[in-house]
């Protein structure tokens, strides 16, 4: 299966993205909330219709970034909030993006790659976010699929990949998920040291 543009522009084409809450996900809204510095840089990986991006950008922060491999879905935010930032909206490869970043929200973008690229998200992940930053969002913790998105895992597949990018890593069950993910969910913080 090729996990490239042309498939996901497909699902978002047969409106096939039940991974789509309609929504901001509960536990990035109330992480959102506790920012107060709305200079903040913040990239959203694989945003898809970009729910939290345009919620970031609706309570005020200037410098919200979504990149996707497709930009079909830019067209329904667009849509909704006319006023956030075509030039925000990155239509791209997140792993040739070159950019930096205060905060990295993952909202689904992880169990949508091949798991063979888990490495390699993590260190993109690591090198994207200014010294100081934080990667937070949610993981599944439940095995879901082993043949296409989503890709699941547990806590313990996990960590080892992100300790070795990661001095502060936590993942943690999340308190606050939507229902239907509700017991499946881990919340992830892993902040970059500051050199």
């Amino acid at each position: 299966m090729q996990l490239d543009r042309n498939y996901w522009e497909g699902r978002y084409i047969n409106e096939d993205a039940s991974w789509d809450l309609g929504a901001p996900s509960t536990p990035l809204k109330e992480f959102l909330d506790q920012l107060t510095d709305k200079d903040l840089r913040i990239l959203t990986p694989g945003g898809g219709r970009s729910w939290e991006a345009e919620y970031a950008h609706r309570i005020g922060f200037r410098n919200v970034f979504v990149i996707d491999l497709t930009d079909a879905p830019f067209k329904g935010l667009l849509a909704r909030c006319p006023d956030f930032p075509q030039d925000h909206l990155i239509t791209g490869d997140f792993f040739a993006h070159a950019a930096a970043y205060d905060v990295i929200l993952e909202q689904t973008f992880f169990c949508a790659l091949d798991p063979t690229l888990r490495p390699a998200y993590v260190a993109r992940m690591h090198q994207l976010l200014k010294p100081g930053g934080v990667l937070v969002g949610v993981l599944f913790n439940d095995a879901l699929d082993s043949d296409k998105p989503p890709f699941g895992g547990s806590k313990a597949d996990y960590e080892p990949l992100f300790k070795k990018w990661f001095d502060e890593a936590s993942m943690e069950p999340c308190y606050n998920s939507i229902a239907p993910r509700a017991g499946r969910e881990l919340w992830l913080r892993a902040k970059k040291a500051i050199t």
